[in-house]
Order: C-alpha cells, then structure tokens, then sequence
C-alpha cells in the first residue's frame, strides 16, 4: 500500500477496500468488535459473528473453559466478559464470596463491583488501596481501547466506592502490571496471599470468546496453599 493511497484514505479522498480495512485492523490489532464496526462504516457487512456462551454452537468452548478452570482447582479461578461479568468459575470461587451482600450476587455478578463495594470482599481484602489501583488501571486501558461507554460509568461508580484508611493499608512490593498483581485476603481459612494473572484465548473466530479473560489466582506462600487446600477439603474439591 502506498503512502499516498493511505492518506487519501485518512483524509476521505478514497474508500478503503474491504481488503484493506481488514489489512489495517489486523495491523493495529483490533478488537473483533471494533473490526466490524469498521467495515460496516466503510460500506460493508461485518465479518466476525458473537454467540452467547450458553448457545449450542459454543458447547464446546464453554466445556474447554470449564476444563480450564476446574483444572486450576485447589487455586480459584474465573472467567469473565467485556464488561468484567461473571460467566464461569471453578468450585474454589464460592468459599471466598461467603459473607458477600445477597444483591451483589443477584443477576449479572459483576467482578469489579464485587471486589471493591463495602458490601462485597473490599472490607476483607487488606491491601485495598492497591487492588484497587490496579483494577482502575485495568480498566482505564480498556476504556481507552474500547471507547466503551458503559465501562466508562462503571470506572465512575467504582471511584466512588470508599478507599481503605492509610492506617490499616498493606502494600506488597513486587508487583508487575498486567502480569502478576499481589491481592491479600482475610479468607475462612486466615490471611490469603494470592497472585492474580489474566489470560485470554490467542486466536479466537468470535466475539464472545475474544472478549473472554480468564482470571486465575496462585497462591503466593506455603501457608497459602496450605490454606486454600484446607478450604477445598471444607467444600468437596480435591486438589
């Protein structure tokens, strides 16, 4: 492609070909979501199809995520949509929600709201003020990629959820963004060090699963693992 033909693109001289819109997505890395809404702005059909995770056609996605989950256990472990709701979990998730506020579970459970309202894990989780400064960073990138309005109001609501008092708040060194993230929690079982990682699928042919991130926690010392093994007896899970 020249540099000519692009800037005649850029400036509305010339309409892009199917080919090139696909071209240039592939280039930047767009999202499938964002894919589609470029070519139909150019005058064409979008390409990239979404199918709810409970449909027919995504049993077997849904049995490999579940695999992928349980496979995790005695370590809990989540998947989530766009919007940071809940879609799966493995059996170790349960235990740590215990105490939550009933609403909060209602319909679709919402991770980041869960975390951070006073009514869900943010009065047990001891190092508040940093967990929430790095699921706020999260989410501003994915703001900032997506455009996406409704996570816009979500980051809003968040910020007004009250922070922890700097008395009472931990910090733990060693945190790299994006990768590993400390996350210190007052459990039933005692204090959980857990390092929390964020994958999703390489190479996906639909929205849903694009969109998809699996969330999974590992434990950060042996008094951790030998917790969360104690707790997976409590609840039937062997690991």
């Amino acid at each position: 492609m020249s540099t000519r033909h692009l800037s005649c693109v850029e400036n509305g001289k010339a309409s892009p070909s199917r080919e090139l819109v696909l071209r240039l997505c592939e280039r930047l890395a767009v999202p499938l979501r964002e894919r589609n809404a470029w070519l139909v702005a150019a005058g064409f059909a979008p390409m990239y199809r979404e199918h709810a995770m409970d449909a027919p056609s995504m049993q077997a996605a849904r049995r490999a995520v579940q695999h992928i989950l349980d496979s995790h256990e005695p370590w809990p472990a989540v998947a989530f949509d766009r919007q940071w709701n809940l879609v799966m979990s493995n059996r170790m998730v349960a235990p740590l929600l215990a105490g939550v506020a009933p609403e909060l579970l209602q319909g679709r459970v919402n991770l980041l709201r869960i975390s951070l309202h006073p009514g869900g894990l943010a009065p047990r989780i001891a190092n508040l003020n940093q967990w929430r400064e790095h699921l706020f960073e999260r989410l501003r990138q994915q703001i900032h990629q997506t455009g996406d309005e409704g996570l816009a109001e979500l980051l809003t609501e968040l910020m007004a959820y009250p922070a922890q008092a700097a008395d009472s708040a931990q910090r733990l060194d060693g945190e790299h963004p994006g990768v590993l993230m400390p996350f210190l929690y007052q459990s039933p079982a005692g204090l959980l060090h857990l390092i929390s990682t964020t994958t999703v699928f390489g190479s996906p042919v639909d929205i849903t699963l694009q969109e998809l991130a699996l969330e999974t926690f590992f434990p950060g010392d042996d008094d951790t693992a030998k917790a969360l093994r104690q707790l997976a007896q409590g609840n039937g899970v062997q690991g």
